[in-house]
Formats: C-alpha cells, structure tokens, sequence
C-alpha cells in the first residue's frame, strides 16, 4: 500500500512576543476616564459653561460705570435761585441733578427716596441739609453739596489735591476676579469630578473589578488625577478668551506659564480628591468631606476679595491653602507678567498637596 509522503515540515522562527510598555495600563485608563467625561452631560455645563456665567453675572454687577447723578431737592425760597446756581456752577455739576420745589414736594420726595437732599434756606440765610444717616448715598449727598456750594462760593482749599479715577484694565474688579474664578474652577473640577467618580464606581462594585484586572492601583488613581489636565486646558482658555473679548481682560503674562501652573494646580486638587474620596461609602458622605475641605478656601482663599482683609496672623496659615497659592500664582503671571521662577513657593505649595494627598490616598484608598 502506498504510503503518501507528509510535506517536510519548516521550522518557522518563534515570534517576538509584544510586550506592552510601563504606562500603556495608565493609557488606557485614561482614556476611560476621558470617554466617561464625556459621556455625561453635566460635566460640560459645570466645568465650562457654568464658570462662565458666573464671569458674566459678577462682571456686568460690578463693571466700571459713569458716576452716579445725586438728586437734590431745593426748597423754594428767597436764596432759592441762588443755590441753584451755585450748585450749577461749581466743579462738580455733572454729578448733581438740582430742582427747586415746594417745602411739601421736596419733603415727600425726599421720604419716598426720590431725593438723596433737601437742602432749604433758613430766615437768617443759612442753609440747612435734610438727609438720612441710614442711606449711605444720602450722607454721601449731604457732604458732596456742601463741598460743591462752599467751592463754588469762593472758598480756597489750602491745600491744592487732584483726583484720578482707576478704571483702566488691570485695576477693575473683574481683572481681579477672572484668576479667581479660575482657580476655584479647577479645585471644584478636581474635588468634585474625582470624589464623585470614585465613590459611584465603589458603590456600584466598580473598584473590586479593576482590583481583579492585572492593573498597577497607581495607575488608576493617576490617571483619575490626571484626566482633569485635559479638561483644565479647555477651562482656561475659555475663561480667559471669554474675559478677554467680553471685559477686555489684560493678561501681561505668557500662555505657557499660565497652563503650566494651571496644569500644577489640577493634579494637586486631584490629589486632595482623591484623598477625600478615599475612604468614603457613600455619595452623602463625600459630599459632606468635599464641603468641608472646599469651604474654608472659599471663603479665605482670595477668590471674590483679597485675603489681606483677614487679621496678620491668620495670613501664614491662608498662605499655606493650595487654592490661595494658586490663585496668587495666576495672578502674579496674569495680571503682573511675572515669570514662573517668581512662583517657585507657590508652586512647592501646590506640589506638597498634591504629592502628599496622592501617597497617603494610595495607602488608604478602600477597593471596596
């Protein structure tokens, strides 16, 4: 019986076995935490719209607007016509709005708050000044036409004294408040977006399944840190292209240290998210941490008014708060042009949050 003859076989070279790199788990799961972001339709509005609106409300409340017109009511009398004309020609005429009425006209203006002052003339000549100590535009009132008249009278100051107003941009609230506005936006994305994330992915049995995987745990918690990067250079460039074109924001300093200290303060806020969030069961209980390590920076941290309005001796430890040294450190490069090697304690500041919230949340973090 014919046997039929097997082809030869060829050994075939064995094949280079791929082997993934160091960070490829960290990739990927950053890319994860990037498609979840997106995903959800309340993190578009809360990261990048909702900052802008509030720019916009407190912008328009406290833009630079022309001084405002005080309403004086004169009695009729005698002198009357006098005063009128006095108040219409003294230096400061444009800031008075002068009607002379009848005692019970002016006086009914007066108390529906239609006039800031009634100003009346006495037998003797003199003027008397009705005014409210509880309006502050009335007493403001009572000592502007009192100035106006005296001036405009012949009175000679002694000393000779010149007034400019600072409205330009650089010196206006909103100059102040877009840096702060700023940073509270990436420490709300970083605290918020982070410390939800892990406790719905705790409570949801997400965490024992990425426990299963053979993932690096400090790959994970990195790349949730991490992931606001991308969203932090989006919220900067909105908030300050926004300000810019709507409240023609002047920013001195160069982009890149702006996104680099950015950059710093989002890792550091995901550190101290992370950290919060490390141990936490329930959504009602991190919502309770997250207020409680978010408040005190609000209120101290020099986001809606300077913090030198505290006492001196509070000021070390204000200093030390993650959100005041990165609101400092955007506004010395926005506002001033300082370089980045000006704020080199700023940055060690952020970067002691961030390092030390990172490791100590990577030691108690719970995975379950």
């Amino acid at each position: 019986m014919a046997t039929i003859e097997q082809p030869p076989v060829t050994s075939q070279p064995e094949q280079a076995v791929k082997t993934n790199g160091r960070w490829i788990g960290y990739v990927r799961l950053l890319q994860m935490r990037m498609l979840e972001l997106w995903r959800e339709p309340e993190v578009i509005f809360w990261v990048f719209v909702f900052p802008l609106l509030l720019a916009l409300g407190l912008g328009i409340a406290f833009r630079s607007k022309p001084a405002d017109i005080t309403p004086v009511a004169i009695i009729d009398g005698p002198k009357a016509q006098e005063v009128l004309s006095l108040l219409q020609h003294s230096p400061d005429h444009a800031s008075f709005q002068p009607e002379i009425l009848s005692a019970p006209a002016a006086l009914d203006g007066f108390r529906l708050g239609k006039y800031s002052l009634v100003v009346s003339i006495d037998d003797s000549g003199n003027l008397q000044f009705r005014y409210d100590p509880a309006r502050p535009e009335s007493v403001l009132a009572r000592a502007q036409v009192d100035d106006a008249i005296e001036t405009a009278a012949g009175r000679k100051n002694p000393i000779s004294t010149q007034s400019r107003a600072s409205s330009e941009p650089g010196a206006r609230y909103i100059d102040f408040l877009i840096p702060g506005l700023l940073g509270m936006n990436l420490m709300n994305s970083g605290m918020w977006g982070i410390g939800f994330a892990l406790v719905e992915m705790r409570q949801r049995k997400l965490l024992k399944r990425f426990v299963a995987t053979p993932m690096r745990r400090s790959d994970f918690l990195l790349a949730l840190a991490s992931s606001r990067l991308v969203l932090m250079l989006i919220e900067v460039a909105l908030l300050l292209v926004f300000g810019v074109l709507v409240f023609h924001v002047r920013v001195e300093g160069n982009i890149l240290p702006i996104l680099l200290i950015g950059a710093l303060g989002a890792v550091s806020f995901g550190g101290v998210g992370l950290l919060t969030a490390s141990r936490a069961q329930k959504i009602e209980s991190v919502s309770g941490l997250i207020n409680v390590v978010m408040m005190p920076m609000w209120i101290f941290s020099g986001v809606f008014f300077s913090y030198e309005r505290f006492p001196k001796m509070f000021l070390p430890a204000i200093r030390a708060l993650p959100l005041t040294a990165l609101n400092d450190a955007l506004r010395g490069v926005i506002l001033q042009g300082a370089p980045l090697s000006a704020q080199f304690g700023r940055i060690a500041v952020l970067a002691i949050w961030g390092g030390v919230s990172f490791v100590l949340a990577l030691r108690w973090f719970r995975w379950s």
